[in-house]
């Protein structure tokens, strides 16, 4: 796997997207948002009408081509990165990305697309499962209360109207769905650094990331 992986693990509203992205247009690097990848399946899903809960339903896969490029998801190569963030799809998210045959099949699209070049790819199992030889692990949180406020900005920037007791309820649904789940639960990896950015602005995040990704770089000689 030449080039440099760089893994960004944390949970709903801690910004690992954002951050993901913003690290690699600074550096020059591939971002791939798996997180993405998840809402994508869940919305195919959705328009096809199948029952969510039935795991063989999901057989969709196996002719579908969804692939990231360019911070844009898409499906069969139609772009589909505004439809993913309805509430629709973040309501279902944690049901399909339960499924082992989705996990199994989308993690072998994003190992296959880590393979080459520098690569800056976030998500929840990135660091244990999808690339666990890693150059550099980064486990971002934060407190609810700040996630939701994050989630709240964003929701505005899009028009949608949010009560903030309501999201923090979704991030700690979300939360208890994530780090249960029987598949590639979410989790610290053993070797990972651990960034609390509850006091921290998302510029401070990308300089602190980018300063250990050259440290690690020049350590390495990658």
């Amino acid at each position: 796997m030449p080039g440099f992986k760089l893994a960004i693990d944390g949970p709903a509203g801690s910004g690992k997207s954002t951050i993901s992205s913003l690290i690699a247009k600074k550096m020059g690097w591939t971002h791939i948002d798996t997180g993405a990848m998840y809402r994508a399946v869940t919305l195919q899903a959705i328009e096809q009408g199948i029952d969510l809960n039935d795991e063989s339903a999901y057989s969709f896969l196996e002719t579908s081509h969804i692939h990231y490029d360019l911070d844009k998801i898409f499906i069969n190569d139609r772009d589909v990165t505004e439809d993913i963030r309805s509430d629709a799809v973040t309501k279902n998210v944690s049901l399909v990305s339960s499924f082992p045959y989705v996990r199994k099949r989308l993690v072998s699209l994003q190992k296959k697309a880590a393979e080459e070049g520098n690569i800056v790819m976030d998500g929840r199992d990135i660091g244990t499962v999808v690339l666990p030889h890693a150059d550099l692990k980064i486990f971002l949180t934060a407190n609810v209360e700040e996630r939701a406020k994050r989630r709240l900005k964003e929701n505005l920037k899009k028009g949608k109207q949010s009560e903030m007791e309501k999201v923090i309820e979704d991030i700690a649904t979300r939360d208890q769905k994530d780090t249960t789940r029987k598949e590639s639960p979410l989790r610290i990896a053993e070797d990972a650094i651990i960034l609390d950015t509850t006091h921290l602005t998302i510029e401070e995040v990308v300089s602190k990331i980018i300063e250990l990704t050259d440290k690690k770089e020049n350590k390495h000689g990658v």
